[in-house]
């Protein structure tokens, strides 16, 4: 058996073959970028949801399950600086449509319409056994403004847009049946819940980081930050040093970490669906970066770590030090 990420290379040996003068940038990105006329680039990117893998409809509403499928597309747009103008949805069920399409309608069109995008079109199948949801989202953004994995260099502050591992403590809650009112009576957890059934995405803030013109290298959290600092690294041709004592993790999720007995640090780290923004600046950018972020997006961005010469990523806690890379979410990990 290969692994997602072996998949993935073979996958791209059969992807854009020959040099297309519109083709910037294919596989190895969180959207493909094609040129345009003028100075815009159109960026395309799809996902798939699957039912048992990406959503459980025990404890998933489906208006907020189509917000969130809207949500984790737009997020790859952010991720690039670019803006979301239109989507694609479509849709498999085993058997018959379900009732409760028109709520998860009402969701998915209502995440689009947030951030100005249009339903344009899409596709609806028989499946064999379980629900899915393939999302293909088109933005478009001047070309000098795109942001890629690949320009981050040794010396860099590696920043996150914010808290991470809430959406994954947000799953084991739900799993462990948190999201019924007699194990949280009072809406402590609901938090962290949201964060896993209706992710915020971070459209205005790539915007603003990627006018800024001083971000080097970006990403979204999607696969969790071991795994997605991890990509940024490998496109870069750099390694990454973070500090366990920096990273930005909200008090309540220690305290879901140590009722359930699970390690925090786990969710930090390999968790995913944080969508936060994962990016880098030189150091010099530091006090214009914490500026923009504070007044324009009215949010506090987290100093992580550096970027260093070599490969990998590594985590220091206290006089220990240990790698990380590729440990978060994967598919078809053995």
């Amino acid at each position: 058996m290969i692994s997602e990420r072996e998949c993935i290379d073979l996958i791209s040996r059969f992807a854009h073959k020959g040099d297309k003068e519109y083709l910037i940038k294919g596989i190895g990105d969180d959207c493909a970028v094609l040129t345009q006329e003028g100075n815009n680039c159109l960026l395309l990117t799809t996902d798939t949801l699957m039912e048992g893998v990406h959503f459980d409809l025990a404890y998933h509403p489906p208006y907020l399950l189509g917000r969130k499928c809207a949500s984790v597309n737009l997020s790859d747009i952010a991720a690039m600086g670019g803006r979301p103008r239109a989507c694609l949805l479509s849709m498999g069920f085993p058997g018959k449509i379900p009732v409760w399409l028109n709520d998860y309608m009402q969701g998915f069109v209502e995440a689009l319409q947030i951030h100005d995008t249009l339903l344009v079109g899409g596709d609806t199948v028989m499946s064999r056994n379980d629900t899915v949801f393939s999302v293909t989202i088109l933005g478009e953004v001047e070309r000098h403004r795109v942001c890629y994995r690949s320009g981050a260099k040794p010396g860099d502050m590696i920043w996150v847009s914010g808290a991470l591992g809430n959406a994954a403590a947000g799953l084991e809650l739900c799993r462990r049946g948190f999201g019924a009112g007699e194990k949280d009576p009072h809406g402590k957890w609901q938090h962290l819940m949201k964060a896993h059934l209706d992710p915020d995405v971070q459209v205005g803030l790539g915007n603003i980081l990627a006018g800024s013109g001083l971000v080097h290298a970006m990403l979204d959290v999607s696969d969790g930050l071991a795994t997605d600092l991890a990509h940024l690294c490998q496109e870069s041709g750099v390694g990454a040093q973070i500090k366990s004592e920096l990273l930005p993790v909200e008090e309540l999720l220690n305290e879901a970490a140590a009722m359930l007995d699970i390690t925090p640090m786990d969710w930090v780290l390999r968790g995913g669906e944080d969508y936060q923004l994962l990016f880098t600046t030189d150091t010099t950018a530091e006090e214009e970066i914490r500026r923009l972020t504070a007044t324009e997006a009215e949010r506090k961005t987290f100093v992580i770590g550096r970027i260093v010469r070599g490969e990998g990523v590594n985590i220091e806690s206290g006089a220990r030090h240990q790698e990380i890379s590729f440990q978060g979410y994967e598919h078809f990990r053995d």
